[in-house]
């Protein structure tokens, strides 16, 4: 988006009204020789991958077949189209009248009238009302009773992760736990089951520092006291949201996963098939070794990302920019990257060590780090890591 920097001249050529997503297939032309198409629409997007991998290559259907199902899945869409507007009414619009009472917001949900509660979130929380029904009708957690979410869960599932953060965040209402939306609880809790959704999952800190730069400012407002202490929780400004180490069950607005700690394919390797109970060092172990694979897999890009925390660094000599957490524009300091980069060789040697013994695979490792960083670099390359660390922690506590 453009509000993370300047798209590709390659991509501008190719989809010239800059539209995100974008698929480039290729279909035989009127004479039968092959030609590129270019498609911009989410949705039709979707479906067309759904057509390429059908159930006879052994693929799953996202979409119904059924006639009735097919007409639910529309009548759906209708209804996410919806509910996503409502949304963007409550957060970037100022809310007009009402008040900020929770005593409204319960009063809504318990089928009174609201009392002095907005128009937008009266709106909001009658169109959530109504996807929840939906996802209570069926005899599972997916909106089509399928045994595996289809199509229309994955085109809710974005935007109200989106939401769950946002409403939270500007207008003090929280969605996801509180038992008064028992179907969109047992939904989400299907997703986290999966590796897939969580390959992908965001986290409520990441959501609302680049919502503004997508959409426009969030505005405060709904329910003035709930609002601030999760304005305080998320930004850990409340002095013990953030504070490691983390809990599973400490923070009730975005509880930490509490799943496979690792890929599945990490703790095959190990030979771990119960991680609940697996033994420590082995555990401690599989960590490392999944990080130092991580690291060594992307090593060079980590090294310079890392440098833009020299003194030289994280200069953007173009334009200002949008996105908080993200510059493109940041160039790393040149000068103290190679030694940057052979230390993280060796972070990540320690980390693929097989010692059982970490602590003695780090004394051996240490006195090696002085021979690699010139003298004169050594406070850039100090800044360099600290810099990464930063940014490992945050992610840390996001998730």
């Amino acid at each position: 988006m453009r509000s993370y920097g300047d798209k590709p001249r390659e991509f501008m050529a190719m989809v010239p009204n800059g539209l995100l997503p974008a698929l480039v297939i290729e279909v035989p032309d009127a004479n039968g020789r092959p030609s590129k198409r270019v498609i911009t629409e989410s949705q039709v997007i979707m479906e067309l991958i759904d057509q390429l991998h059908p159930p006879s290559d052994g693929y799953k259907a996202m979409m119904p077949t059924e006639p009735g199902l097919l007409q639910k899945h529309e009548e759906l869409a209708k209804l996410e189209r919806e509910l996503f507007s409502w949304w963007c009414n409550l957060i970037f619009r100022p809310e007009q009248g009402g008040g900020n009472g929770m005593a409204s917001l319960m009063g809504s949900l318990m089928g009174g009238g609201g009392g002095n509660m907005s128009g937008s979130m009266r709106g909001f929380l009658d169109c959530l009302d109504r996807v929840n029904s939906a996802l209570m009708s069926t005899k599972g957690p997916w909106f089509l009773g399928s045994e595996y979410p289809m199509m229309i869960d994955f085109i809710f599932v974005s935007h109200i992760e989106r939401m769950l953060a946002s409403c939270a965040y500007w207008k003090g209402l929280q969605i996801r736990g509180t038992g008064e939306w028992k179907g969109i609880d047992a939904w989400f809790d299907a997703f986290d089951q999966r590796p897939s959704y969580l390959a992908f999952k965001s986290d409520f800190y990441t959501n609302i520092m680049d919502i503004p730069p997508q959409y426009g400012p969030g505005y405060d407002g709904g329910f003035e006291e709930k609002r601030k202490v999760f304005q305080s929780t998320l930004m850990g400004t409340d002095g013990y949201s953030w504070n490691l180490p983390l809990t599973y069950n400490a923070e009730p607005l975005e509880p930490l996963y509490n799943g496979p700690p690792l890929p599945q394919c990490v703790l095959d390797a190990a030979g771990i098939t119960d991680y609940a109970n697996a033994n420590k060092n082995i555990m401690e172990q599989s960590c490392r070794h999944a990080a130092g694979w991580k690291l060594a897999s992307n090593g060079v890009k980590v090294s310079r990302f890392a440098a833009r925390g020299g003194s030289q660094g994280a200069r953007n000599p173009r334009k200002t920019f949008q996105a908080p957490l993200s510059d493109p524009y940041a160039d790393p300091d040149d000068g103290c990257r190679p030694c940057v980069d052979k230390v993280l060789q060796i972070v990540c040697e320690a980390l693929l060590d097989n010692n059982e013994d970490h602590n003695e695979c780090l004394s051996r490792l240490s006195p090696v780090l002085r021979t690699v960083v010139d003298p004169t670099m050594k406070e850039d390359v100090v800044g360099s890591l600290s810099y990464l660390r930063e940014f490992v922690f945050l992610i840390y506590v996001s998730l």
